[in-house]
């Protein structure tokens, strides 16, 4: 059996904000031509690139002294993947300060999210133009999540919740994403199980967990109190489908659910109650 290929590192950031019906997320639609959930109803987010790494960001952020290498690397990408996806800046002109407004985070938008996105320059780059500091104190840490090691294609992912700034307009890129919504938690879902979104696995889980909670602030409140679990699924064929195992300590209510499907298309979740819902699952063709 061939090892299992290397994970890579990635972000995915979960944009909230408090709305009339509770807690909304800010959701995009993948261009169909992505070969990784292309169609599907996800949160921002992408790889971590050797630019968030670079050495002069220790010094152009906040909110991150203690944490290590490859983490701050992680919380960078989420902060440049919140720019280059939604618009959305998480800097501040100065340490403590308030983040910038709206009309600078659409100035900045027009002038670098292009450039950015094509890897033409770096949010080191961005900050040191602008005299700006990162603000990775608006991310908290939410969730972590490792392919499973069978998969052709893997990504040790970490979700980061983060409040969206009242006055930036957040807006999907056109290029990986195709449409974006803000969204509840239950309309998502509902969504779903109604055969209109596709929302894979893990999209579906986390949408879940912070749909719990009402406001953004109780959201933020609850993760932090919470040490995030590493969830590695593994899964069992048996009769009808197949057992997906993850960590309960993880919080995502069960340890075990039963998933009936085929590999790469629609799938249903039993949950220990006896619910099922929609979602979609990727294995391998012969798996």
């Amino acid at each position: 059996m061939a090892d299992p290929v290397a994970a890579r590192l990635a972000a995915t950031v979960l944009l909230a904000r408090d709305g009339a019906d509770g807690l909304e997320l800010f959701m995009v639609v993948r261009h169909h031509q992505i070969d990784f959930a292309s169609g599907a109803l996800v949160f921002p987010g992408g790889s971590a690139d050797p630019a968030d790494s670079d050495p002069r960001l220790r010094g152009l952020s906040e909110g991150a002294d203690a944490v290590a290498d490859d983490m701050f690397a992680v919380m960078v990408a989420a902060a440049r993947e919140a720019f280059e996806e939604c618009g959305v800046l998480l800097a501040r002109r100065a340490h403590g300060g308030p983040l910038v407004d709206g009309a600078e985070a659409a100035r900045m938008g027009a002038l670098y999210r292009a450039d950015l996105e094509a890897n033409k320059l770096s949010m080191a780059d961005i900050a040191v133009q602008e005299g700006l500091i990162l603000a990775l104190d608006q991310l908290t840490h939410f969730a972590h999540w490792i392919t499973p090691p069978h998969m052709p294609k893997r990504f040790d992912t970490h979700f980061f919740l983060t409040p969206a700034p009242n006055d930036h307009l957040l807006a999907h890129d056109g290029h990986e994403s195709v449409d974006s919504v803000w969204i509840t938690a239950a309309n998502a879902c509902a969504e779903a199980d109604a055969g209109n979104r596709t929302i894979i696995f893990p999209t579906r889980l986390n949408v879940e967990k912070v749909g719990r909670s009402r406001t953004v602030a109780e959201a933020i409140a609850t993760a932090r109190a919470n040490p995030v679990v590493t969830v590695l699924p593994a899964s069992e064929k048996v009769e009808g489908g197949r057992i997906m195992r993850i960590p309960i300590e993880a919080g995502y209510g069960a340890a075990e659910l039963f998933v009936e499907g085929k590999p790469g298309l629609a799938a249903r979740i039993r949950y220990a109650d006896g619910t099922e819902r929609n979602t979609w699952v990727a294995m391998k063709s012969n798996d």
